[in-house]
């Protein structure tokens, strides 16, 4: 008989335990759950155009008039100008170079910067066509 008793009064105790524990997970899931309703509530409210106290808009002291917008003045002579070029001035220092000869021979070349230069500026630059510019290039220069 003592055996049975301290059983029941084993199984009672730990009965009652189990079902504190349990009915504290139901409340906390509960909680959770109204928590998750509520925040999709407000989300649901949101999309619907309504609004919440949270979100309420306040509407403007001011009472503004909007102003017409005019937009006949468009003038694409203004937007796209077109750019008057003025007639270049020939100086006399320019007309003396076009009347000179514009070709330059390899010979006229080395006569003015020497056989060595003339070399040098072939290997430099690959090849004579380009050493004969340089020589131009120096005569212009002068």
């Amino acid at each position: 008989m003592k055996l049975w008793f301290t059983s029941f009064i084993a199984l009672f105790f730990i009965s009652g335990c189990v079902s504190t524990t349990e009915h504290t997970q139901l409340q906390k899931k509960n909680a959770q759950q109204a928590l998750l309703i509520q925040q999709q509530q407000v989300k649901l409210d949101a999309l619907k155009g309504k609004n919440t106290p949270g979100y309420a808009k306040h509407a403007s002291k001011r009472k503004m008039k909007l102003k017409k917008v005019e937009d006949d003045n468009y003038s694409s002579e203004y937007m796209y100008p077109q750019t008057k070029s003025q007639p270049q001035k020939v100086t006399k220092l320019a007309q003396a170079e076009t009347t000179t000869s514009p070709v330059m021979g390899k010979e006229e070349c080395i006569g003015m910067i020497g056989q060595n230069k003339f070399d040098k500026y072939t290997q430099m630059f690959g090849n004579e066509a380009a050493s004969v510019k340089r020589c131009a290039m120096l005569k212009a220069m002068k």
